[in-house]
């Protein structure tokens, strides 16, 4: 399959995975729409479950060139990296239209929303409370990440491990006090901007940091599996950074939106 190669460069094979991947998020996407109108979710969920067969099978591709097929050599992980931090940096774009929403709606409150913000009868969240709690567990998870990232470093499985184990935990932790505070909120998405701002900025951050844990938690099952080494371990390097962005978008949304917003 691989013949003999004299450049340093990754031509990947021909892949199903791009076609089903769309596919797959094409059904979710008029899923949604049927869910909507017919209040019935079985073609959301066929969706779905096929985006998440194609990204169990897709990883597992990218994870046998890099660590068995030796396709990822240094010239290829640099595009990897330069790729990871557009990524990041598109993100920070994507975040930065909810602040400036955010900021605009709350700077100079219009005649419709009183001139007060947050507006009349909005029931805001105490800051001191579960916003607090949560933003402890994420910069301690910001620790624990950093311990997992220079213990794999320094080739201490065990530690690394123990790192990796505890920021997973930490991420699920977040999420599962996340949905708490959503089921407890005393208004809705529907009420005013403050609402659509609030659950738009923080919902999405929300995601994300459901999409960073399960990112987090493939590296630990690869880890366990001895896929890293103390040299080799990208896929490693690039969940923490995601993780770190993720930590500091929510530092901004606490201190915006949780205690000066409210």
């Amino acid at each position: 399959m691989h013949s003999h190669k004299n450049h340093p460069f990754h031509l990947v094979d021909v892949s199903p995975w791009p076609l089903m991947g769309a596919l797959g998020a094409m059904i979710t996407m008029i899923g949604i729409i049927k869910w909507f109108h017919m209040f019935t979710n079985n073609l959301f969920l066929l969706g779905n479950m096929i985006t998440l067969l194609v990204m169990y099978q897709w990883w597992r591709d990218i994870s046998r060139e890099g660590t068995y097929q030796g396709l990822h050599t240094f010239t290829v992980t640099m595009g990897l990296r330069w790729g990871m931090i557009l990524f990041i940096t598109s993100e920070v774009f994507f975040f930065m239209s909810f602040f400036w929403g955010f900021f605009h709606s709350s700077l100079a409150p219009t005649i419709e929303l009183g001139m007060l913000w947050p507006p009349k009868g909005i029931e805001t969240f105490n800051p001191m409370q579960i916003p607090l709690l949560n933003t402890l567990i994420l910069l301690s998870s910001g620790l624990t990440v950093t311990w997992a990232h220079h213990s794999l470093m320094e080739n201490n499985y065990k530690q690394t491990t123990q790192g990796l184990t505890l920021t997973v935990i930490l991420g699920i932790y977040f999420s599962i006090l996340q949905g708490y505070e959503y089921i407890e909120a005393p208004f809705t998405i529907a009420d005013a901007i403050y609402g659509s701002s609030f659950f738009m900025a923080t919902g999405f951050h929300g995601i994300h940091v459901i999409i960073g844990t399960t990112f987090l938690l493939v590296c630990l099952i690869r880890h366990l599996n001895n896929h890293f080494s103390s040299i080799h371990h990208f896929g490693f390097e690039a969940a923490a950074w995601y993780w770190h962005f993720v930590d500091v978008v929510w530092l901004f949304l606490y201190i915006s939106i949780y205690w000066w917003g409210s």
